[in-house]
Formats: structure tokens, sequence, C-alpha cells
């Protein structure tokens, strides 16, 4: 069974910065990440 990977994107700019495995979450995963785009920590969320 392989894992499928969601991006991760910044709630400020909407820049996709990482990429995660994840599978049928139940919940949006939301994880304060550097943005490099904004220059940051910012709120990062699993884009759909």
């Amino acid at each position: 069974m392989t894992q499928t990977r969601v991006a991760l994107a910044c709630s400020v700019c909407g820049a996709r910065n990482y990429q995660v495995a994840g599978g049928k979450l139940s919940h949006r995963l939301s994880l304060k990440k550097y943005c490099r785009h904004c220059g940051k920590q910012t709120l990062h969320q699993v884009t759909r």
C-alpha cells in the first residue's frame, strides 16, 4: 500500500511550499512552517 502525497499551502500567500505523506485525513492538517515567499513562519494547511 502506497501513501499519497499532499501539499501544504501557506495561509497568507497561498504558495505550496511543502509536501507530506498523508492518506485519508479526517481533518485538515495545519502546521506552522517557514514560508520563503513571505519570509516568516506562517500557518500551512493541506490543500484539496
